[in-house]
């Protein structure tokens, strides 16, 4: 009599010496590194530092995202991205103005006349060899930001992130989160109706494929939807606790003037010409009122978190790296700012500043400062069928 099968053993987390156990590292980590070095993109026109921007985003995805379904979806925002470009070089070259003498011409369009209230617009005309790259490079800007931010939510997951946030900005941020995870979710849609219809022998193509493709994700948006407002609703979503009506009037009372005072403060600092008292003053006031609103307005949500996630070294390294590239480009010193925007007047190949390249594959080194995700381990190959042994003769089968 043989017994049941022992259970096979775990393969440990670690099977060498030296090397850091996976983890998954803390979301709020990596959406500081994907805003820093977002910001840090507004900041440049050079179509090299802009590519060697896109290069250090797919290194950081392609080594640290995990094996969920939804984290396969960059490839989804560079395609993206390369529709912003290609719709940004159109428009431009359908929208022909700022034509100089010194313009290489490359075609011509055919000129439609517009009337006299629509002065300014030209539609159609000759089409330029610096207007066509001058719209490239701003597509190319716009593009790489947003692969930042589809490289921030194809790492991170934006619902662990929401038990983090103060118990004032819970509604806020649960509206944020599902937001941000329509993108992830249609991309799981996209996939799961791709893999049956691979299964169905479908070989219906382009247009036609597009019925049967919809129509199923869209299903599925629905479903998710409506399991989403039944969590939300069972979990007692959007109740006002034991906050009275004064508690709530004072809460807005405080964020309203918080976030006026900050807005004075912001601005009294980008401008000269205002009183001091709307500088740094306004903006350290508005501060206090926002933290007073938040503290106040958190007392009625109350929330556990079951093992929170950890901040720990890795998580301040790789925050540092995107917050590094983001000062490097903002201060501009060490190198030529005009590097950073190079003139297409006259037209030549853009230089590359060493230090903010430098910068750049610095928030690169995220992928070494993250430790590795959380693999789900692969099943093991089933074992081939053996034919049964008869355990009598034929003959006595017979009988």
């Amino acid at each position: 009599m043989t017994g049941a099968p022992a259970p096979e053993a775990a393969v440990p987390a670690v099977t060498g010496r030296g090397r850091r156990l996976p983890r998954t590292l803390h979301p709020v980590a990596w959406w500081i590194w994907g805003i820093a070095l977002a910001t840090a993109v507004s900041r440049t026109t050079n179509p090299l530092l802009l590519f060697l921007v896109l290069a250090v985003l797919g290194y950081v995805v392609t080594e640290r995202r995990t094996d969920a379904p939804w984290a396969r979806g960059f490839r989804y925002y560079l395609w993206l991205a390369l529709t912003v470009v290609a719709i940004r070089v159109v428009f431009r070259c359908v929208f022909a103005t700022g034509i100089t003498p010194a313009d290489h011409i490359m075609f011509s369009l055919p000129h439609i006349p517009t009337p006299h209230w629509y002065a300014g617009i030209q539609l159609g005309g000759p089409v330029s060899l610096e207007a066509t790259l001058s719209a490239a490079t701003d597509g190319l800007r716009l593009a790489c930001l947003l692969c930042c931010i589809g490289a921030a939510n194809t790492l991170a997951n934006p619902k662990r992130a929401l038990r983090v946030l103060p118990g004032a900005l819970y509604e806020l941020g649960v509206a944020v989160t599902v937001s941000l995870s329509v993108a992830p979710q249609l991309v799981e849609s996209v996939q799961r109706v791709a893999r049956a219809r691979r299964l169905r022998a479908d070989g219906a193509t382009g247009l036609r494929a597009l019925r049967s493709i919809l129509i199923p994700v869209l299903e599925d948006a629905l479903e998710r939807s409506l399991h989403l407002a039944a969590a939300m609703d069972s979990r007692g979503y959007g109740r006002a606790g034991t906050a009275t009506r004064a508690s709530r009037r004072t809460t807005a009372a405080l964020m309203l003037g918080g976030m006026l005072g900050l807005c004075t403060g912001v601005y009294g600092l980008l401008d000269g010409t205002t009183p001091r008292a709307l500088g740094l003053p306004a903006l350290l006031g508005g501060s206090l009122l926002c933290c007073a609103g938040l503290a106040l307005g958190g007392r009625r949500v109350r929330r556990t978190s079951y093992r929170p996630d950890p901040w720990r070294a890795p998580e301040w390294a790789v925050a540092l790296c995107g917050v590094g590239t983001a000062v490097v480009l903002f201060l501009t010193v060490g190198y030529n700012a005009a590097d950073l925007n190079p003139s297409l007047y006259p037209l030549r190949w853009p230089s590359l500043p060493w230090l903010p390249a430098a910068a750049i594959l610095l928030a690169g080194l995220a992928a070494f400062a993250a430790p590795p995700p959380a693999r789900t381990p692969a099943a093991a190959p089933a074992a081939p069928a053996r034919a049964a042994v008869p355990t009598e003769k034929p003959s006595e089968a017979l009988l």
